[in-house]
């Protein structure tokens, strides 16, 4: 019910620097990235987001701040890439994965304290891009995303705040450009390409993944926010617009048109 659509890409015209905010019902215009981009990475609240990364293209590092009427630079993030997973607050966020620049994919993992981010020298097991990600920085999850070549991938991995472990529960769907939100012991995955767009949506309860009612709409390229019981889908493709709210028990479609000027 207080969520952030941030930035994407459609074919015209191109990438975008708009922010809207969801109040539950409805998307209202919020204040502009200074960078256009997709493909990046969020964490936070709607009064305290994070944006960083994504691609421009070409791909970037930097870090943005919203306080809830206007984006400030922050601290940039090294290497420089999109693509990647994010998750946690706006003064301690968490990068990993992604896209260094075709077609180099890492599993770099970085961590933001609000001001600079700091490598962590120990990175994801399976490097991958397009990977999803939910949680705290000392409790994360990915799962998902796209390791070459051209390959679909069902690892989740749960980080403690210093190393990444491979969960024996892998996801039932393998896929990426698939969407996350939660915590780590309860996270909702869903969307994303095997072959095509899928509608698939998983649950995980910290240890395996059971399989949740379904998107009303497959789609791929998908924004996540919310937890385990009250989830939210935005936007993607090919359906652009649409925004799909998550219950325990089911998914059910709030169709409303996402404007822009």
């Amino acid at each position: 019910t207080a969520a952030l659509g941030i930035g994407g890409n459609n074919p015209t015209p191109g990438f975008r620097n708009q922010t809207e905010e969801y109040d539950g019902a409805s998307w209202s215009a919020g204040g502009n990235l200074t960078t256009n981009r997709g493909s990046l990475g969020g964490a936070g609240t709607q009064t305290a987001g994070l944006a960083f990364g994504g691609n421009t293209p070409p791909v970037t590092g930097a870090t943005e701040e919203y306080n809830g009427a206007t984006w400030t630079a922050g601290g940039s993030i090294t290497p420089v890439r999109g693509y990647m997973g994010g998750c946690g607050t706006q003064t301690a966020a968490l990068c990993f994965g992604g896209h260094a620049g075709t077609p180099t994919i890492v599993g770099t993992t970085d961590e933001y304290n609000g001001a600079s981010w700091t490598a962590n020298p120990t990175g994801l097991n399976t490097a991958r891009a397009t990977v999803a990600g939910c949680g705290t920085q000392g409790a994360a999850l990915g799962f998902g995303g796209y390791t070459p070549p051209a390959s679909a991938s069902a690892a989740t991995e749960e980080y403690d705040g210093s190393t990444w472990t491979t969960s024996p529960g892998s996801l039932g769907t393998a896929r990426y450009r698939i969407a996350g939100c939660g915590t780590q012991g309860a996270a909702l995955g869903f969307g994303g390409y095997t072959t095509t767009q899928v509608a698939n949506t998983e649950s995980y309860d910290g240890s395996s993944w059971t399989t949740a009612s379904n998107l009303a709409v497959a789609r791929a390229r998908i924004a996540g926010a919310g937890t385990l019981a009250a989830g939210l889908a935005i936007g993607g493709y090919p359906d652009q617009t649409s925004t799909e709210e998550f219950g325990a028990a089911t998914s059910a479609a709030n169709i409303v048109t996402v404007t822009t000027s």
